[in-house]
């Protein structure tokens, strides 16, 4: 969501960081490049102002002007702003309440709404372990209740029985007594929408409110749309009360000012983040990792929790005794690749590495790595026999041909793929040989591609 802010702050600051000292001129010049970078990003113009005004007053302190890396200290200014603008604190739902809680998802048509209700749903019950409860109050769009019913039986979740003719406020009501009368600990609330906010829909949501009570009143608002997003949430949060923002499309191509400007504009804290079309895409929102994620500082602790999220324990300790061993056949580097792909595939890997420099990223893309090359080398290992998968050394160019043919794909990738595999044995050895002291010295670095490793696919 932020790549076009992310690569305009960081040739800001890379400027500013190559220097030895700087003056308040400096600092200056560099502020106006960031109110540049932020207006284009769609951050609205008031957020833009007072973001500016609060970074000048410390950045020009003299206590960062003599620093002995000012420009550092410049850059880490302007991540504390980001994280406050942001929120400062990741703010969880609130299920603490006596059962059930009751979570009313409201917003403009075709903002998500109703995939968005499902996606919290599952996670609720996966993660917290509640019983959910979902029930479409949308009466008007056509097929909108049989859509969040398919939905549910999609995420295997209860969806309230379709009245026909019930309008939005009696459903409102029977879900919530049929959430207490058969034990559910959360009901899920999906209202009904508009192309454009109306009085008829700030009505009707405010009576479902009144009728409902409900705990937590979230805006489901699209990144794509930009600066409109922060005038519906202004809107609705004036209407309604909102207690929270869940932002859904932040994997497109949003310049990302939404999430700077929503926060900042409302007063509510965005609480979640749509990241993909599946039921399961879908994080909490923690404004110092989105901050960091902005300054291309990367963002470790999501990297690991979507490897524990994702990594099966066995799996992981297999692949760890062969490691040791220096065992790893195509079997190996099959679980690797769909590991990947699970993980979210290169792209959203390289934006949560740190240090993963621009240049970086565009060298992996002109070697037109991309989960595409992925899913065709998955296809190249589903191609070969168990046999060749534990012994590769048995390929030979008759068996290259009929791989290839079964894949879909040619010789040469064949070969690609087999080069990898023997590249990957090596990175192994050499790591073994450097042992784990070696590895925190050498860190990634050796690793990457431009690095001594090129361990990535290609």
């Amino acid at each position: 969501m932020f790549d076009s802010l992310q690569e305009r702050l960081g040739e800001v600051f890379g400027k500013l960081t190559r220097r030895g000292a700087l003056n308040e001129a400096d600092v200056s010049a560099a502020l106006r490049e960031v109110r540049v970078a932020l207006l284009e990003a769609d951050v609205a113009l008031p957020v833009v102002k007072d973001f500016v005004e609060n970074v000048r007053a410390e950045a020009v302190g003299e206590q960062v002007l003599r620093s002995v890396t000012p420009g550092q200290m410049v850059v880490k200014i302007v991540h504390d702003h980001l994280v406050k603008t942001l929120g400062a604190e990741a703010a969880a739902l609130n299920l603490e309440v006596p059962p059930p809680a009751v979570l009313m998802l409201v917003g403009l048509q075709g903002s998500g709404k109703t995939t968005s209700c499902a996606k919290v749903g599952l996670r609720l019950t996966e993660k917290a372990k509640k019983k959910v409860l979902m029930a479409s109050l949308d009466v008007r769009r056509p097929a909108a209740q049989e859509q969040l019913k398919v939905l549910g039986i999609q995420a295997n979740l209860r969806t309230l029985d379709i009245v026909p003719g019930e309008p939005p406020v009696a459903i409102a009501k029977r879900a919530v007594r049929t959430g207490a009368l058969e034990g559910y600990d959360v009901v899920l609330l999906d209202t009904a929408g508009r192309l454009a906010i109306d009085e008829d829909m700030m009505a009707e949501a405010a009576a479902v409110r009144d009728a409902a009570k409900p705990h937590e009143t979230l805006l489901v608002a699209d990144a794509m749309t930009g600066q409109d997003a922060v005038n519906v949430a202004s809107a609705f949060h004036e209407k309604i009360g909102l207690t929270g923002i869940l932002l859904t499309r932040v994997d497109g191509d949003a310049r990302g000012g939404a999430a700077l400007s929503m926060r900042a504009v409302t007063g509510c804290p965005i609480k979640l983040l749509g990241v993909g079309e599946k039921l399961d895409a879908l994080e909490d929102f923690h404004p110092d990792r989105v901050a960091s994620r902005i300054l291309g500082m990367g963002d470790v602790v999501s990297l690991v929790e979507k490897a524990a999220e994702t990594i099966e324990q066995e799996d992981a300790e297999k692949i760890a005794r062969k490691f040791q061993k220096g065992q790893f056949d195509l079997d190996d580097l099959g679980q690797q690749l769909k590991q990947m792909l699970k993980m979210g595939g290169i792209s959203g890997m390289m934006d949560l590495l740190p240090g993963m420099s621009r240049a970086q990223q565009d060298q992996i893309k002109k070697a037109k790595v991309d989960d595409g090359a992925i899913k065709r080398q998955l296809a190249i290992l589903s191609s070969m026999t168990p046999v060749e998968r534990r012994r590769p050394e048995l390929i030979k160019a008759s068996r290259k041909q009929r791989i290839a043919a079964g894949s879909g794909t040619h010789v040469q990738d064949v070969n690609k793929l087999l080069k990898q595999h023997q590249e990957a044995g090596r990175m192994m050895k050499r790591v073994r040989k450097m042992g784990k002291k070696g590895m925190l010295r050498g860190g990634l670095g050796s690793l990457m591609p431009g690095g001594r490793g090129g361990g990535f696919p290609h």
